[in-house]
């Protein structure tokens, strides 16, 4: 008796073992690859693919993102970097490293902000609480131009200057996937995992249309080579 009763709990132990083995198991989070292109008008290579931004969002539901903090300083009459991705509700610090003033404004983005003159070794803040592009602006250098993006994901990627991306695991679901660059816009498309993630993802954006056009100053006026636009 003693001998059947250990006999039958190894039988049931296998077939335990067995049913296991054949049940469906859930379908893991994966990274997800992909390459960036940009169709220009004369069919060149884009120079500057890294300035692109390329980000997930589910079709339903929000995904939990964390505030960050980032900067965009002013140097040599330039904004460095030209492209800086934030979640929303993230603040970014404007630094000022040239020896003459600068004033950082944004006109034409989800929401207005003029941080107004400041000079060297001070800095200004902002915080992006709405999601989208922001084009930024120097009000005395009319050269000076910078995007911020802000977008409502941490499922965020920065391609590099061959256009390759990476994107961190993701579980299975139903997403959008958008990318940004300044000149071929924003474009969205459908992402189904875990399917699509067993693919180089292609994206491609379109700037044979792109023009580009001289911004206007602060006050809606065409800038001046007088004052402070000297320095």
């Amino acid at each position: 008796m003693r001998v059947w009763t250990l006999t039958h709990v190894g039988t049931l132990a296998l077939f335990a073992i067995c049913a296991d083995a054949m049940a469906p198991r859930p379908a893991r989070a994966q990274a997800i690859a992909g390459q960036l292109t940009i169709v220009e008008k004369d069919g060149t290579k884009s120079p500057d693919l890294a300035n692109a931004v390329v980000w997930i969002e589910p079709v339903s539901g929000s995904p939990t993102t964390a505030r960050n903090t980032a900067q965009i300083a002013m140097e040599g009459k330039q904004f460095v970097p030209h492209v800086e991705v934030v979640t929303v509700g993230s603040t970014i610090s404007f630094p000022n490293h040239d020896p003459f003033r600068h004033n950082v404004f944004s006109k034409s983005g989800p929401a207005e902000f003029d941080l107004d003159l400041y000079g060297r070794g001070q800095a200004r803040q902002f915080e992006f609480t709405r999601a989208g592009v922001y084009p930024l602006f120097c009000n005395v250098h009319a050269r000076m131009v910078a995007y911020v993006v802000a977008v409502a994901s941490s499922w965020i990627a920065r391609p590099g200057a061959d256009g390759h991306f990476e994107l961190p695991a993701l579980p299975p679901g139903s997403y959008r996937l958008k990318v940004w660059h300044e000149r071929g816009g924003q474009s969205v498309r459908p992402l189904a995992l875990p399917a699509d993630a067993s693919t180089l993802l292609q994206l491609q954006l379109d700037a044979r249309a792109y023009r580009f056009e001289q911004h206007r100053n602060k006050f809606g006026a065409t800038y001046t080579t007088t004052g402070s636009e000297r320095y």
